[in-house]
Order: structure tokens, then sequence, then C-alpha cells
């Protein structure tokens, strides 16, 4: 039991990874959770509305049952399997949130000044969701898929797009870092 209380070693997670890619490479399919949406879009008709939501959605049933076990496994982990610990982060990383404005950094995996509904429901933080959910939403349907379908699915398949995608991610998420959480966190 002490082992399911901490996070699995890669040798673990990435070979149950590696296995999940394969049963999808039998059966002919491919992951990625932003196609989830598009699926569920079209199941409430948005086809009336945009020719991108009419497809066959009854394909993709299996795919939603995806995102009904991420729901469900991360209820189950953190409700049965969460010993609450702090999160192992460097001493430069809590130095440099703290000066951002986070207090009691790694104490929690989502941090209050973010996830807590007082910031959530200032105009700061509706601001943060309104512009994160379109730029979200539009990066996905610009690059044909989300981080997950690109960077397991698309790599597994070497696609050069999905490569690329990959590289935009890491780039994506290295601004956001450096420049733009500087500047809307005020540091």
């Amino acid at each position: 039991m002490e082992f399911l209380l901490k996070p699995w070693p890669w040798y673990v997670s990435g070979p149950l990874i590696t296995l999940v890619m394969l049963l999808l490479v039998y059966w002919g399919k491919t992951f990625g959770m932003s196609s989830n949406l598009r699926t569920l879009c079209s199941i409430g008709g948005a086809g009336k509305y945009a020719d991108f939501f009419r497809f066959d959605w009854k394909a993709q049933r299996w795919n939603l049952l995806v995102v009904l076990g991420a729901i469900i496994g991360g209820y189950i982990s953190v409700t049965f399997f969460s010993d609450d610990s702090s999160i192992a982060l460097s001493a430069q990383t809590i130095a440099d949130l703290e000066e951002l404005g986070f207090h009691k950094v790694g104490n929690t995996l989502l941090p209050p000044e973010i996830y807590s509904w007082d910031a959530v429901f200032s105009l700061k933080g509706i601001s943060i969701l309104v512009i994160a959910g379109f730029l979200v939403g539009f990066g996905t349907r610009y690059a044909g898929g989300c981080t997950s379908g690109h960077a397991i699915s698309g790599l597994r398949n070497l696609q050069w797009p999905s490569l690329i995608a990959v590289i935009g991610f890491f780039i994506g998420g290295l601004v956001m870092t450096h420049f733009l959480l500087p500047i809307i966190f005020g540091a």
C-alpha cells in the first residue's frame, strides 16, 4: 500500500503508457483528450452550426471512456491514495514562486492564489480563465490536436507535425514561465 501513496517511478508508469499505446495501435485508434471535446460538442448538436462538428461521433464513444477513466482515476488517487505530503521542489523554484506572490509553495498541488474560489471569481481570475480557455481552444484546433495527442500518439506514429507541435508546446511553456507569469502576477 505504501507504493501507491507515492508517485510511481518512470519505470512503472512509462511501460503502462506504452502498453496502452500498443493496445491503441492494435485496434487502430489514436489518443488525445481534445477529440473528446469535439465529440461532446457533436453530441450536443454543434454540428448544426459548424461543419467541424459534423462527423460520426458514435465511432468515438470509446474515447469518452478515456475521459471517464481520467476523472474516476483522479478521484480515486486523491481520495484513497494521497498522503497529503508536500511537493518536492527545488529551493530556487520556491524562491521564484514566493517572489511572484505565492505562499506556502509546495504544500498543495494547486496553489490557492490561482485555484481558490476567491481567486477564480476575481476580475483577474475570470480574465485569466477566459483568455487561457480561448488560447487553448484556438491552439488545439490550429495544431490539429492537444498536447497528449501529439506528444503520445503523434510522436509514436513519427508524425512530423506532432514533433513541431510538441516543440511549440515546450517553447510556449518556457515563454509562460519566464515572461508571462511575472507580468500576470506583478513581479
